[in-house]
């Protein structure tokens, strides 16, 4: 069997250090905001290129406390609106909403994926307060014109880092350095993964950064002492040793990645099968690689008949979920034709050449 994504040998990988990592915590006797979560979030602050790291419990909540930190600072206010993709997790249209703010969702390029910038423009209104770019599988979204929007119309950026750890802008900016400030996600999953839920928030505003923190400590600045009606989300010692030690060895386990990428877009050549353009290849950090076929249904079981894991990323895109019914009668044709075709195929630090050429045997002799 080829798994989709073997976490049990990627922590094979790293074993001795992560035992290390844990048991040096659980001796510690400190396990909540010590000095293995300084430790990684100056660590990580350095790597993303950020004056702040600022380590929460998950993905979503890191979007979430970047946007009502910008509320209690009198930059947002309920109603305002978010533009973000129509193509993404749900987690970066519930950020907005779980904040009284609106989501403005922008169509999707065919071609890569990724929001389409040519048509932000005329979604601004004058309640337009910021963009939210998704650097979706991996791959950076943002561009010289989504920037120069922000700049007219006086918009903060904000990136959705969750799928691309280490993944760059015209091959030097990281991306969750290029915004205003960059939610990222530590799912055991993802490029960086920890042993749970785990979050980050990077930004080079320090004021932004003070009121985060605060909020994700019941917003609290000094103990039992609540400036904001905060919650409690907070990145645990566990978890940031063990993260600590994966962020090192983050730039090899990639470039892994993108040897398996480069077989899979160089050798698969089947004409049933959409392949995704890829902008820059020393870039893109494939957290994941999506493929588009008109029978994904049929494909992801004829490979799951040759002992091939894959997964859908994803099968209902935001607008047409349940929760969401305000905005069923939206249409965004291309992110509903990814949803209805995508087909992730499998991709990791562990996987090696001889799966990553059974995978392309496979997908080339389906029919």
């Amino acid at each position: 069997m080829i798994k989709f994504l073997d976490l049990k040998k990627i922590t094979q990988k790293y074993e001795a250090e992560i035992h290390e990592a844990v048991l040096r915590v659980v001796d510690s006797g400190w396990y909540l905001q010590g000095n293995e979560n300084k430790l990684f979030e100056e660590n990580y602050a350095k790597y993303i290129g950020t004056s702040h790291a600022i380590g929460v419990a998950n993905g979503l909540d890191a979007l979430r406390l970047i946007l009502r930190a910008y509320m209690e600072l009198g930059e947002m206010s309920p109603g305002d609106e978010i533009i973000v993709p129509a193509n993404t997790f749900i987690a970066s249209t519930l950020a907005i909403t779980d904040n009284g703010l609106v989501p403005i969702m922008i169509d999707s390029k065919e071609s890569n994926f990724q929001m389409d910038e040519n048509l932000i423009e005329a979604a601004i209104t004058p309640k337009t307060k910021a963009i939210m770019i998704v650097h979706l599988y991996g791959q950076c979204a943002y561009s010289n014109q989504i920037g120069e929007l922000c700049k007219k119309f006086n918009l903060k950026l904000i990136e959705d880092n969750a799928q691309a750890h280490g993944c760059k802008f015209n091959g030097q900016t990281i991306t969750g350095s290029i915004g205003d400030a960059a939610g990222h996600s530590f799912y055991p999953g993802k490029n960086l993964g920890a042993f749970g839920d785990a979050g980050a928030i990077t930004t080079n505003d320090s004021k932004l950064a003070e009121v985060i923190r605060a909020l994700a400590n019941y917003g609290s600045k000094i103990k039992y002492v609540s400036e904001y009606k905060g919650l409690n989300s907070r990145l645990d010692e566990i978890q940031a040793a063990i993260l600590g030690v994966k962020l090192k060895y983050l730039d090899i386990d990639t470039n892994h990645r993108r040897t398996i990428a480069k077989l899979y877009q160089s050798l698969i050549n089947n004409p049933l099968i959409q392949l995704p353009e890829i902008l820059d290849w020393d870039a893109h950090v494939f957290h994941l690689f999506p493929i588009l076929t008109a029978n994904r249904d049929g494909l992801q079981k004829y490979l799951a008949d040759h002992q091939i894991q894959t997964l859908i990323h994803y099968p209902i895109p935001p607008h047409q979920q349940v929760c969401y019914n305000e905005y069923h009668e939206l249409s965004f044709p291309i992110a509903e034709k990814i949803h209805h075709q995508e087909l992730s195929l499998p991709i990791s630090p562990v996987m090696d050449i001889e799966e990553a050429m059974q995978v392309i045997d496979a997908v080339n002799n389906w029919a």
